[in-house]
């Protein structure tokens, strides 16, 4: 696969399970002048569909607009680092680990696969960040909100 792009960073998010499973909240409506649009717009609760994070214009930051992935990925490890998993009182893991999903990113994000890492924090809140590649293949529709300079 042959992608070339540029890499914008969402989230941190952190909330509650029941706020992320509310889908009607994640999803942005049939029409961008309708009710549920707007709200998708003004909310910042991961969607449900990563390339939908690139119509939230005003959550598109410079500092977080790579055009290398290795930038990007040290960005989701540094917010990992900020945010760490919940972990279990057996000394099991929970979830993979750092490494695991830090090689996954470095070898899917050039080739233009988006990459969210979720899972839950000590307080049994969830924690939810994206790398969003732009244009994305899914929603090549979606202009970019902001350019890398």
């Amino acid at each position: 696969m042959n992608w070339q792009g540029h890499w914008h960073g969402y989230g941190p998010w952190i909330g509650s399970r029941d706020a992320y499973g509310n889908e009607g909240m994640r999803r942005p409506g049939r029409l961008a002048s309708d009710e549920q649009t707007r709200s998708f717009l003004a909310s910042d609760m991961p969607p449900m569909m990563n390339g939908h994070w690139l119509l939230r214009r005003i959550q598109t930051a410079a500092d977080r607009t790579w055009t290398n992935p290795e930038t990007a990925v040290a960005w989701l490890e540094k917010t990992y680092a900020e945010n760490p998993p919940f972990e279990r009182d057996d000394g099991r893991r929970a979830y993979t680990g750092r490494e695991t999903k830090t090689e996954y990113a470095m070898d899917v994000l050039p080739r233009g696969v988006d990459v969210s890492w979720v899972y839950y924090l000590k307080s049994a809140s969830l924690a939810s960040f994206s790398v969003v590649c732009c244009p994305n293949h899914f929603h090549p529709e979606i202009p970019c909100p902001l350019p890398p300079m």
